[in-house]
């Protein structure tokens, strides 16, 4: 099973953007799913993510701007991000932890996003 993001792109400071991430197949047993993203020459860096259950967790420099959704069924991931900076550039990945992944882990291939100041 793969995962693919889409979404992403080229937006000004103040803009929105939607990430999606899909699931070519099904992914039994998931137990959260969300977003990282990793900014050039930085490490990767949890940004939102989403448990089975409906709790959601956001970075502190994303709160307030950024709504993580999905669904476990569909094994959907979105990713609504609104107010973006500068700062929030990066290739945004999303991820999967299921039993059914290898490692538990299953990661989408990540999408660019450039917010220009």
């Amino acid at each position: 099973v793969q995962l693919q993001a889409s979404g992403g792109g080229l937006v000004q400071a103040g803009g929105s953007l939607t990430l999606s991430c899909v699931a070519s197949g099904t992914i039994l047993g998931i137990n959260r799913m969300g977003w990282y993203r990793q900014a050039p020459g930085k490490q990767r860096e949890l940004v939102a993510r989403i448990f089975s259950g409906g709790t959601t967790y956001y970075a502190d420099s994303v709160k307030g701007r950024f709504t993580v959704s999905g669904d476990n069924a569909s094994t959907t991931l979105n990713l609504q991000m609104n107010s973006l900076k500068p700062e929030d550039t990066g290739v945004y990945y999303c991820n999967v932890v299921a039993a059914t992944c290898a490692t538990r882990n299953c990661w989408g291939q990540g999408t660019l996003v450039t917010v220009s100041s």
